[in-house]
């Protein structure tokens, strides 16, 4: 898979422009409140909280913000409800897209979400309609240049991480959701950088893109990435690195 780009990765590209506008810091506040409200303040006994926080962490949110969002997701401070909703549809191509949305409007997020999807030729499908073609894990992004394979496969399976592949210049490691936190602190003790961390959805199977496909996919998949409410949105397709440098994105 060294020859080909996935989603994640074309997504951390953007991440630090994104935390440059303050707006990732937003994305993970909401993530933080809703995973403190759901399972408490206490992040010892709450892997959701955790992971959230770390994802906080990794983006340079700081500590008094951190402690904010738990607050408000205790009740301990006021603020507006959020209900977590997740919108299935087809993008170009046939591309299964997953996202998952924090918000205090549901009718209105859902209206905007749809429009987007009708915008760049996708479609927003049922509950349900593509979910099957993905699974819940943590993953991290580690630079391939700055680790060997075999050090990280020592580090990162002994943690308890499933599967480790290079993607591009990327590893990609991956784990169960509950292995989560354990993974990244041994990839921290091991002082093997990451260039993000999360616990999102990775598809089963991929498809491969050609460039006229892929730029509208991209232009879908960022638009939903850029929205407030959209904490995450996942998606089954391969970019070929020739088709990546044709895009002006290798």
């Amino acid at each position: 898979m060294a020859g080909h780009s996935h989603w994640a990765s074309i997504k951390h590209k953007k991440a630090t422009v994104d935390a440059k506008r303050g707006k990732i810091w937003s994305k993970v506040s909401k993530a933080i409140i809703i995973a403190a409200r759901i399972g408490g303040g206490d992040p010892k006994m709450n892997p959701r909280l955790r992971a959230a926080i770390e994802a906080a962490k990794a983006v340079g949110m700081p500590k008094d913000n951190i402690q904010r969002a738990i607050k408000r997701g205790t009740g301990e401070i006021e603020g507006a409800a959020l209900e977590e909703v997740t919108y299935e549809g087809y993008g170009p191509g046939g591309v299964a897209i997953m996202c998952d949305v924090l918000t205090d409007n549901r009718n209105r997020t859902a209206a905007e979400i749809r429009k987007c999807f009708e915008l760049h030729n996708g479609k927003l499908g049922s509950t349900g309609c593509v979910a099957w073609m993905f699974e819940t894990k943590g993953l991290f992004l580690v630079p391939a240049n700055q680790v060997s394979e075999e050090r990280l496969m020592e580090v990162a399976l002994e943690a308890g991480a499933e599967d480790i592949k290079q993607v591009g210049d990327k590893f990609e490691v991956t784990c169960d959701p509950s292995k989560f936190s354990d993974v990244s602190e041994a990839l921290d003790q091991a002082g093997i950088p990451c260039d993000s961390r999360e616990v999102t959805r990775i598809p089963k199977d991929y498809v491969d893109l050609d460039a006229d496909t892929a730029r509208k996919v991209l232009k879908l998949m960022e638009e939903l990435d850029e929205h407030d409410d959209v904490q995450n949105v996942s998606a089954n397709f391969n970019i070929p690195d020739e088709v990546m440098a044709e895009l002006g994105q290798s």
